[in-house]
């Protein structure tokens, strides 16, 4: 069996999980030039939390290294082929979300947020029936963080 054909039996939300997770690894080492390759020259930003706290597009945009905050996700969840979440906190003051999508193996949207519970549901066509348990997709879970009260988002995908 060749290589190609091995690679597209390899569902598109593990790809994209290796490409998050390459990100996540390339940051850690200072490699820029391999940031650069994941991420769509066009990159779609968006960010929720304290505007001091916007370290993920510090180390971006070149602002600041990544030795200043470090991003370590303790979890990385696929919702779908094109959505990942990772999750992270570090102590009992920051605690973040990253929901990155890809096309086409190319990151193309980040949202972060940081100190900010977050929900993620699935809105599909209109309806017009209340939301079921069912609809929720993901939702924040940081151990380090249960007694503390955060800000609460819904993100709606």
């Amino acid at each position: 069996m060749a290589t190609n054909d091995l690679e597209s039996t390899v569902p598109e939300s593990h790809k994209n999980k290796a490409t998050v997770k390459a990100l996540y690894t390339a940051l850690a080492l200072g490699d820029s030039a391999v940031v650069a390759k994941l991420l769509a020259s066009d990159l779609e930003w968006w960010f929720h939390g304290p505007p001091r706290c916007q370290h993920m597009m510090r180390v971006l945009t070149g602002e600041s290294d990544y030795s200043e905050f470090t991003f370590r996700p303790r979890s990385i969840t696929a919702i779908g082929d094109e959505c990942l979440i990772a999750e992270g906190w570090e102590g009992a003051q920051a605690y973040w979300v990253h929901v990155w999508t890809l096309e086409n193996g190319l990151i193309t949207q980040f949202k972060e947020y940081f100190n900010t519970w977050l929900t993620v549901r699935e809105v599909s066509s209109p309806r017009w029936e209340v939301a079921r348990a069912s609809d929720m997709l993901w939702q924040s879970h940081p151990r380090d963080l249960l007694d503390r009260s955060l800000p609460g988002l819904l993100l709606a995908i």
